[in-house]
């Protein structure tokens, strides 16, 4: 009897914590005298600060310290050539007098509560030598010297100058933010020259080398805590100047300090998805073909770092087409350093892609999917390389006939319910697949548990129950006797939980891990006396297997061995162990390309009447090899999808020129999906493993749930309105005829 759970919905492990409040995050951890530090923003983008004015408040009650630049030791800057030594800015915490964007910590106050250090902060006065700032795109200087990436194969100039049929149009996103429920948090607590961070990070590993450098010590010395993450999509993969400041400020008053960044901070201090501009040029044939695609992106970073959103790499490798060239500028504004957010690149660049390919569907009278089609890449364009594996033909069809996609009529404004007129789009969406390096340590223990444990992190995407499953599926053990420890950089090292890499990361070093463990444990049942599998004929002993949680002889049942903590027990062991390190298949990236795909159609209704126009309806389907767990793989695709409706319908975040204040800083203005902009959502994974990845052939998803789903959603809303939405969100001045009110 098989009980494999590979594939299985399964609940998560760490679900009953959650719900009874048990988990503990960043800020649930209580320490004696914990203190509490509260950051002063900057008011202005562009300046030098002339003077902090702390006198008031460091005389106000419970106050312990006012940090600012100039009465505190300079912090280093982290060694980025290093691997896996990444901050979210470069420039620490009050390195300069300088101010390069709004909300920029300019001081901490530190107090024995919370509200004391809070009023305290609202004290502090600072004075600037103010300097006008360049927040909006159009004021960017020009990008001067050759692109930040470009990339060229055939001549796509030539190609569009001649082409039949052709699409050159302007999409432009705005900045997006993040805002994870959890805020970015850290507590931090020096005992001697050991430094321990209670922290909410996607990146454990990442963070303990960061924060080792920032202040100065060995990395033995650090050790970062972050057994549960309220989710971070990107924002919580670097550490950010407030984990820097908590062990700073803890350092200076020599007790626990805690700092926790507020909403409005959020939208400032701890990263973005920037703004860009992006220019597409398609040529095609009569019947469809392309010949010419040019893709060009204009995209902000910060002052002090360069960031760059690669919104180009998916133009040169989703569709055949012998002529491309794509180049991406960058210039600098006074604002947050942008940051990876769900889908990087991929994502910002699929929506310009797939809207002109719209676009040149309508204008070709051609069905979109049947465009798609006609430009299938059998192999990666951009590489020359054979994928992996790819279904997104299936997909596509598979989509079609689910959503019913043969009884729409091309028509814009032809089909109707009720008094509401539907719209229906699709577009393809894709992520490139990677596999990373871990160590997994798996221990079996004589009192008939397993655990498993590793320096990885679980950021809600269920990978404590990913851990458990394979384990049970290694061993026979039941789910509920496997413990999995996570979070922690005392364990073995694992990976950063970013790029939808980490299952296809850890499924390696956690089956070694394990198999390791069952090995030892078979081999003590041949020498234990005791052991109903002991022989001293140690040339030819008994073939053993570990099924259900049994170790029995190969060539019977599983039930006429015995339960493996007895071995244990009658060898005299407390446990048995495992462990493992994997990394990534080099010779396998040599030779193809690993990439997921997917098909996502949506359906919006107009309501012309009452000038309503809502989403109704959404499918997805899937390509990402073997799933592990069916009921965390849909819940990352629907979760990525109402995402992707944030960010075609609700999210922008607006900056005030004059200041480059987010005017939009918080929950009741900066407007994302909530349960009433959400419709019935369907996802269906069309399975086929990819055994060139990893031996589970599982590849990652939650990023590829988001990818393309802006551009179905402008598509459906062209088809039942006729207005071609190229500026996201959408808002209702779009459809009505009036003048959009955004500052770009």
């Amino acid at each position: 009897m098989s009980t494999s759970i590979i594939g299985a919905a399964v609940n998560r492990i760490d679900g009953p914590l959650k719900v009874s409040g048990a988990a503990q995050y960043a800020v649930d951890y209580t320490l004696e005298n914990l203190a509490y530090g509260v950051g002063v923003p900057s008011t202005v983008a562009n300046a030098r600060v002339v003077r902090v004015d702390a006198g008031e408040a460091e005389h106000m009650p419970g106050v312990l310290a006012v940090l600012y630049h100039g009465n505190t030791p300079p912090l280093y800057r982290p060694a980025e050539q290093l691997e896996h030594s990444r901050a979210g800015e470069i420039r620490p915490p009050f390195e300069d007098d300088q101010v390069y964007y709004y909300g920029q910590f300019v001081a901490l106050v530190i107090a024995s509560t919370l509200e004391q250090a809070q009023a305290a902060a609202d004290r502090v006065r600072v004075q600037y030598d103010v300097r006008k700032p360049v927040v909006l795109l159009s004021e960017a200087a020009k990008p001067q010297g050759p692109p930040r990436v470009h990339s060229s194969r055939g001549d796509a100039a030539g190609a569009f100058a001649s082409a039949a049929v052709t699409i050159d149009e302007t999409y432009t996103i705005p900045v997006e933010v993040h805002n994870p429920m959890e805020m970015h948090a850290t507590i931090a607590h020096w005992q001697g020259d050991k430094l321990t961070l209670c922290v909410t990070t996607q990146g454990v590993m990442n963070y303990q080398k960061v924060l080792a450098e920032v202040m100065g010590v060995p990395l033995e010395n650090v050790r970062v805590i972050s057994p549960f993450c309220g989710s971070g999509f990107g924002g919580k993969l670097f550490p950010w100047p407030e984990s820097m400041l908590a062990a700073l400020g803890a350092q200076h008053v020599k007790r626990p300090v805690r700092v926790q960044v507020p909403r409005s901070m959020m939208f400032t201090t701890v990263g973005n998805r920037p703004l860009t501009r992006q220019r597409m040029r398609i040529g095609a044939t009569a019947d469809g073909k392309l010949v010419s695609i040019r893709h060009d992106v204009v995209q902000p970073m910060s002052m002090v770092d360069e960031y760059v959103e690669y919104c180009t790499g998916v133009t040169t490798m989703l569709y055949e087409c012998p002529n491309v060239e794509t180049r991406q500028d960058l210039v600098r504004l006074n604002v947050g350093t942008p940051t990876p957010m769900r889908g990087p690149g991929i994502v910002p660049g699929l929506f310009p892609l797939e809207s002109a390919l719209d676009e040149l569907a309508v204008k070709l009278e051609m069905d979109p999917i049947a465009l798609r089609l006609k430009n299938y890449a059998e192999t990666d364009p951009s590489s020359n390389l054979p994928w992996s594996s790819k279904h997104l033909r299936e997909c596509c069809q598979t989509g079609a006939e689910r959503f019913g996609w043969a009884k729409r009529n091309p028509k814009i404004g032809s089909m109707r319910q009720g008094d509401e007129i539907l719209g229906w789009g699709m577009s393809t969406a894709t992520w490139h697949a990677g596999r990373g390096g871990a160590t997994v340590r798996v221990r079996l223990n004589a009192d008939g548990t397993a655990r498993a444990s590793c320096a990885t992190q679980d950021i809600g995407t269920g990978t404590y129950t990913i851990f458990a499953q394979v384990v049970s599926d290694r061993t026979g053990i039941v789910l509920d006797k496997v413990q999995v420890v996570l979070g922690d950089s005392t364990l073995p090292p694992g990976p950063t939980s970013g790029g939808s890499t980490t299952t296809a990361t850890v499924l390696p070093a956690i089956a070694k891990a394990t198999d390791q463990a069952v090995q030892r444990l078979l081999e003590a049942a041949l020498i234990t006396p005791g052991s109903p599998f002991f022989t001293e004929d140690r040339a030819s002993p008994p073939k053993l297997a570990m099924t259900n949680g049994w170790v029995h002889e190969v060539d019977k049942s599983w039930n006429s061995g015995v339960p493996f903590d007895e071995i244990l027990i009658a060898r005299r062991l407390a446990a048995l162990e495992g462990e493992a390190t994997t990394g990534p298949d080099m010779a396998a990236q040599e030779h193809y390309s690993f990439h997921s795909f997917g098909a996502q159609f949506m359906e919006v209704a107009w309501d012309p009447g009452i000038a309503r126009l809502r989403v109704t309806r959404g499918l997805t389907v899937i390509d990402a090899g073997r799933i592990i767990n069916r009921k965390a793989g849909s819940n990352q695709i629907l979760g990525a999808v109402v995402m992707g409706i944030g960010m075609a319908m609700f999210e922008e975040a607006i900056y005030d020129p004059r200041t480059g204040k987010p005017i939009n800083n918080n929950f009741a203005d900066y407007l994302v999906a909530t349960n009433a902009d959400v419709p019935k959502l369907e996802c269906i994974f069309v399975e086929y493993p990819d055994y060139h990845l990893n031996e589970y052939g599982a590849r990652g998803i939650g990023e590829i749930g988001l990818a393309g789903v802006a551009p179905a959603l402008t598509m459906a809303i062209h088809h039942a309105t006729g207005v071609r939405v190229r500026t996201l969100p959408f808002r209702m001045e779009d459809v009505l005829g009036g003048e959009r009110a955004t500052i770009v």
